[in-house]
């Protein structure tokens, strides 16, 4: 029975560990290796450079360019899109007809991202879109601007779309999460005198911690990765003046435009571990707040 029960879970568990190995765990392995040789994509074989791709990135002012735009989008977009589902979720947790209102929210959820970036392409039109048309329609044409073709308005017109794009899900999740706390929480609240901003400090907020520490980490690699929206709706490559840039559209153009494959694995490597890094930090800041 012993013997047969280790067979069992041998015949089980190894074919998925075979494909594991192969699928995943060989392209990240082929990927370290690349991005120490200067291999060019075409080339059968790649010389082996050692750190110097890593050396070049420090020094590399398109790709730090990049970084900025990422860690700006790291700083805003989390942040927003949680206040901002927050806000929506306890809304609508207060009032009836709430789940009319989350299939609106998460509407955008069911389009791919090319799709959303095609749409909000034609809002931000200069002359024909949507956006400007509304300024102008109410007497505020003077506020029409070329969205996507300013430098200090091309990141921040990405990053709304960013958060268009992701509160409907996490509305959805934050929702779900309040319906499933206890009324009488609230209830207790409102007899000791606690208003709405009080309630959701005091008890809304601190039970949604883990849900939030969860949205914070996914809406980070999503900041830090930003490629397939940059790179639909950008003016020219990388957008004004670089405005738009990120790293994810940095490495795709080094591979397949310059011809820089080595380089360019460089880059996905650094962005690997940056949004490892990231997500480590974020979790043990969590798990911080709720040992304290």
């Amino acid at each position: 029975m012993r013997h047969g029960r280790w067979r069992f879970l041998a015949g089980a568990l190894i074919p998925a560990l075979v494909l594991h190995v192969v699928f995943v765990l060989s392209p990240y392995a082929q990927a370290f290796y690349l991005s120490l040789t200067d291999w060019t994509g075409v080339a059968g074989e790649a010389r082996y450079v050692g750190a110097d791709n890593f050396v070049r990135l420090g020094g590399d002012a398109l790709f730090l360019d990049a970084v900025r735009n990422n860690a700006v989008m790291l700083l805003v977009v989390p942040a927003a899109t949680i206040a901002l589902a927050l806000f929506l979720s306890s809304m609508l947790s207060a009032r009836r007809g709430g789940t009319a209102y989350q299939i609106v929210f998460f509407f955008p959820q069911m389009l791919s991202l090319v799709i959303i970036a095609v749409l909000w392409s034609f809002v931000y039109n200069p002359n024909t879109g949507l956006l400007n048309a509304g300024l102008r329609a109410i007497g505020l044409g003077s506020l029409a601007r070329s969205w996507l073709a300013e430098p200090s308005l091309a990141l921040p017109a990405v990053m709304a779309v960013v958060i268009w794009s992701s509160v409907g899900f996490y509305v959805v999740l934050f929702r779900a999460a309040i319906d499933g706390i206890p009324q009488e929480l609230f209830e207790a609240a409102r007899l000791d005198g606690a208003g709405g901003w009080a309630a959701f400090r005091g008890i809304t907020l601190p039970l949604l911690r883990e849900n939030v520490q969860v949205a914070f980490v996914y809406l980070g690699i999503i900041a830090l990765d930003g490629f397939v929206l940059v790179q639909v709706m950008s003016v020219g490559p990388g957008g004004p003046d670089g405005a738009t840039e990120v790293v994810g559209l940095t490495l795709y153009r080094t591979a397949f435009t310059y011809g820089k494959f080595g380089y360019a694995t460089a880059m996905g490597v650094a962005l690997f571990f940056a949004a490892l890094t990231f997500s480590i930090l974020a979790l043990r800041w969590g798990r911080s707040h709720e040992e304290a």
